[in-house]
């Protein structure tokens, strides 16, 4: 299951990250978005969702909400 089929409001575990794009994963690292954290998506909105990792709240677009295993 990835990211963009996500219940709102349930927190879930990230299993993975999809991605080849190395800054990417840099990033999402840095952001605390990383294989074994929790995750909860907060809101949708129109091309994406609203994510809360760790004591903050992200905007993830939808191809990287794809990108994200749960």
């Amino acid at each position: 299951m990835t990211l963009a089929e996500a219940m709102e409001g349930k927190e879930y575990i990230i299993q993975g990250i999809e991605t080849d794009d190395e800054e990417l994963n840099a990033f999402l690292f840095s952001l605390g978005c990383y294989e074994g954290e929790p995750i909860t998506v907060v809101a949708r909105r129109r091309g994406g969702c609203v994510v809360s990792i760790k004591d903050g709240r992200y905007n993830i677009d939808q191809c990287l909400a794809v990108a994200i295993s749960i």
